[in-house]
């Protein structure tokens, strides 16, 4: 019998963390984006964080994800009053005006933040090394010309470019990053002109507003609504004859050239963030983590149809080059 006993008591202790994890009771977490309102509108990216959780163990059985989506962004104060009211124990934040609207809403609930640019600067974090709070994740912190970088990709697309639109949300909390950009195109010899849409409507006016300025190309600042609208600014890019880089890879399919970190390695690793604070360890002690991964996308296609020849340089940096 204390063989039997012995045997049994040492298969528990061999037994894999993960298993054990399973047999608990379900945990729940809050996942809110900016999308369309849907419920339905994972993006790829964001689904690739459903198969980072499942390399923990996390799966349907035992765990609960509730989705909110808030565009347009007067959305946003009735989804986070949703996911608090739902008791959660792990909140995660798609973008940084998510990421602010959870810090406001809770001092006490675990948050994980990812694709931020600069949480420092926003207030979400004291450091990236020590995050303090009830919050931390993965940033998007860049080398300093970044920006610059994209501005060169498009002279190189376009030699001859003195003068290329910015298109800008406004209402983006990460504006700062244009006036950086715009010294860093200003030593390469080129305008920056800004370009703003702060709804779906605007857009086209916006567009518009780049060619009269005579824009000889476009960049797209990146925002929750810009990237709703994808499909929506590569026809409009299209049809005012504009190369334009971005910064997701979601813009790649029509979308002349994309520069940017690998979004979807940034919500893969969210997944190793829930399972720890699920499992116990406290945001405060997790420190923030930055992108290892870019991409560079160049669509030829497109290229062609705007009458740009590739320079080989370009091409032979491309991660990705869509025929």
């Amino acid at each position: 019998m204390k063989r039997r006993k012995f045997i049994a008591a040492t298969a528990v202790l061999l037994a894999s963390p993960r298993c054990l994890w399973a047999q608990r009771k379900s945990r729940r977490i809050g996942f809110l984006a900016i999308g369309d309102g849907s419920g339905l509108a994972l993006n790829p990216a964001e689904r690739v964080f459903l198969d980072g959780l499942r390399r923990y163990g996390w799966t349907d059985g035992n765990l609960i994800i509730e989705f909110r989506f808030s565009h347009p962004a007067d959305r946003l104060p009735a989804s986070v009053a949703d996911l608090l009211a739902l008791n959660p124990d792990v909140l995660v934040a798609a973008g940084p005006a998510a990421a602010l609207a959870l810090k406001s809403a809770t001092a006490t609930i675990p948050i994980v933040f990812v694709a931020v640019a600069d949480p420092v600067r926003l207030g979400l974090v004291q450091s990236l090394s020590r995050p303090g709070g009830n919050i931390t994740g993965i940033a998007t912190n860049v080398p300093e010309d970044f920006f610059g970088k994209r501005v060169e990709i498009l002279r190189e697309l376009v030699p001859g470019a003195s003068k290329i639109a910015i298109l800008i949300n406004p209402k983006n909390p990460m504006l700062y990053l244009v006036e950086e950009t715009r010294n860093m195109a200003r030593r390469l010899g080129i305008e920056l002109l800004t370009v703003e849409a702060a709804s779906a409507e605007e857009l086209d006016s916006a567009f518009a507003s780049a060619s009269a300025q005579n824009a000889d190309a476009i960049i797209d600042f990146g925002d929750p609504l810009t990237y709703v609208e994808a499909p929506r600014i590569i026809a409009l890019a299209a049809k005012h004859r504009l190369p334009a880089n971005y910064l997701f890879r979601v813009y790649a399919n029509g979308g002349l050239s994309v520069y940017g970190a690998d979004t979807a390695d940034l919500f893969r690793r969210a997944g190793s963030f829930v399972d720890r604070i699920l499992k116990g360890t406290k945001p405060a002690d997790l420190p923030v983590e930055q992108p290892t991964k870019f991409e560079l996308i160049i669509n030829m296609k497109t290229a062609k149809a705007l009458g740009l020849t590739v320079p080989p340089s370009l091409l032979v940096r491309a991660d990705e080059v869509i025929e």
